[in-house]
C-alpha cells in the first residue's frame, strides 16, 4: 500500500476564494484531483489530472496504490457527514490531512440568525428514515441533510404522524448558488413545498401539546381512551415499568400495546429511546392512535400488526413488554428471545394462573432466569358516608432476564 499523503480539503459556499492558503497551497502542489463535477470546476486551471468522484469503493482502490499527491475535494468540513468517515475507516490516519471549510449548515444557521451551538444534527442521505425520525423528535433543535427520497415534505409527513407538529421550519435551499433562498413555515407548510435537490432543513420547537397536568409515571386510568377499561390498571403499570428497568436510549417493544398506557409512560421516562407499540386489534388501534396524540408520545411508533410476524421489520429490543398474546405466547416469545440484545429483559403480565404458568415455562425453557411479582391492589370506594375498600383482581408481573439472579 503507498505511504503517500492524502489530503482532504472542504470546499466553502463561496468556492475558490473560501479556501486558507495552505489549502490552497496543497491544491496547486497536488498532481490529482477527485471531487464532485461542481468541486472540480472550482479550479479550471490544474494541470494535473482530474478524477470525478464516482463508487467510494473505486476511489479507495486508486490511493491504496497511487505514489501520486492526491487531493480529494469535499463540501464544507469532510469530517461532517463526508468522505472523511469513509476513508479514515479505510485507510492509516497517518496518510490523511484534512482541511475543513465552512459546513452548509453552519452556513445556513448563519444566514436564518439562530445559533447552532444547541442543534444536533441528523442525516437522511442515503439512509433510511426511521432512526432519523426518532431522533428528531425527541429534540428542541434540528439540522437534516435531505436527499431525493427523503425531501423535506416527506420528513414533515413522518412528523405529523408522530403528532410531532410544534416545530419552525426553515427550508434552505441552494445554498451559495444563485438560486439560493430561505423559507420560514411549519411542519404543515413543508407538506406543500417542493424543494429543490440541494436543501438542509432546520426544525426549532415552538412548541407543543401541554403535559403539564399529567405526571411523568402514573397518570391516572381514566385519562386514557380504551374499550371496557381493559387497560394496564395505573399501579399495576408502575411497577411494570420498574421491572423493565428502563433507561433513556433503550429500544422497547410493546406487544400487544392495546390502550398504548406503558408504551406511553415509558416514552416519558426515556424521551431519546426508540418504542414500538404492536397492535392490529381493530376494537383498540382508534384507542392507541388516540392517547399517543393526546400525549404526544413523539417516540413512539405504532405498528399495525399481530405478533409474532409484526416483529421482522423492528430493530432488535433492549426491553420487551407483553401486554397482551392473543393465544401466541409461546410463539412470540420464542421470536422474542431471537432478538433480544444480551443484557435484555422481558416483561409480561399475566391475569390468569394457565397464562403465568405457560409463561414461566416458556421463559424458562429458552433459558431465562425468572422472576414474578403478584401486584394485590385495593381502592377505597365511597359507600354513603363510610368509604371501603374495592379489590381488584390481582395481576402477575413475570420479568425474565438471561444470567444469573
Amino acid at each position: 500500500m503507498s505511504e503517500q499523503k492524502i489530503y482532504l480539503v472542504g470546499a466553502g459556499i463561496e468556492g475558490w476564494e473560501g479556501f486558507g492558503a495552505r489549502a490552497l497551497e496543497v491544491i496547486n502542489d497536488a498532481e490529482v484531483m477527485i471531487g464532485h463535477q461542481r468541486h472540480l470546476e472550482i479550479f479550471p486551471e490544474f494541470a494535473g489530472e482530474k478524477r470525478v468522484l464516482g463508487e467510494l469503493s473505486a476511489m479507495l482502490d486508486f490511493l491504496k496504490e497511487t505514489d501520486r499527491r492526491t487531493v480529494v475535494l469535499g463540501s464544507g468540513d469532510p469530517n461532517f457527514f463526508g468522505v472523511a468517515r469513509f476513508l479514515l475507516r479505510n485507510l492509516p490516519k497517518e496518510r490523511i490531512e484534512i482541511f475543513p471549510n465552512v459546513t452548509s449548515v453552519q452556513y445556513a444557521f448563519a444566514r436564518i440568525k439562530e445559533p447552532w451551538d444547541d442543534a444536533v444534527f441528523v442525516s437522511v442521505h442515503g439512509r433510511g428514515l426511521g432512526g432519523a425520525i426518532d431522533r428528531i423528535v425527541a429534540e428542541d433543535k434540528v439540522a437534516v441533510l435531505t436527499d431525493a427520497t427523503n425531501t423535506p415534505a416527506v420528513i414533515a409527513r413522518e412528523l405529523a404522524a408522530r403528532g410531532a407538529e410544534g416545530y419552525d421550519a426553515w427550508l434552505c435551499e441552494e445554498l451559495g448558488l444563485p438560486g439560493e433562498k430561505f423559507t420560514k413555515t411549519d411542519v404543515k407548510g413543508l407538506l406543500t413545498i417542493e424543494a429543490a435537490p440541494l436543501n438542509i432543513l432546520i426544525l426549532v420547537r415552538a412548541w407543543e401539546p401541554s403535559l403539564r397536568q399529567y405526571p411523568l409515571l402514573g397518570i391516572a386510568d381514566d385519562e386514557f381512551a380504551t374499550a371496557k377499561k381493559l387497560i394496564t390498571k395505573q399501579e399495576v403499570r408502575a411497577v411494570t415499568l420498574a421491572k423493565l428497568q428502563l433507561q433513556d436510549d433503550l429500544t422497547m417493544w410493546d406487544v400487544g400495546a392495546g390502550s398504548g398506557s406503558v408504551s406511553i409512560e415509558a416514552s416519558n421516562l426515556m424521551p431519546n429511546g426508540r418504542l414500538f407499540a404492536l397492535e392490529k386489534n381493530p376494537q383498540y388501534l382508534t384507542f392507541v392512535k388516540d392517547n399517543l396524540k393526546k400525549f404526544a408520545a413523539r417516540n413512539v411508533t405504532l405498528v399495525e400488526a399481530y405478533a409474532p410476524e409484526g416483529l421482522e421489520d423492528l430493530p432488535d429490543p433492549d426491553r420487551v413488554f407483553i401486554g397482551g398474546s392473543g393465544g401466541m405466547l409461546e410463539e412470540i416469545i420464542d421470536a422474542v428471545d431471537k432478538r433480544l440484545k444480551a443484557d435484555g429483559r422481558i416483561v409480561l403480565n399475566a391475569v390468569t394462573l394457565d397464562t403465568l404458568t405457560k409463561a414461566v415455562e416458556f421463559l424458562e425453557d429458552h433459558g431465562y432466569t425468572v422472576e414474578v411479582t403478584c401486584v394485590n391492589i385495593a381502592r377505597t370506594r365511597g359507600l354513603t358516608e363510610y368509604k371501603m375498600f374495592e379489590a381488584h383482581n390481582p395481576v402477575y408481573i413475570v420479568a425474565a432476564w438471561k444470567g444469573e439472579e
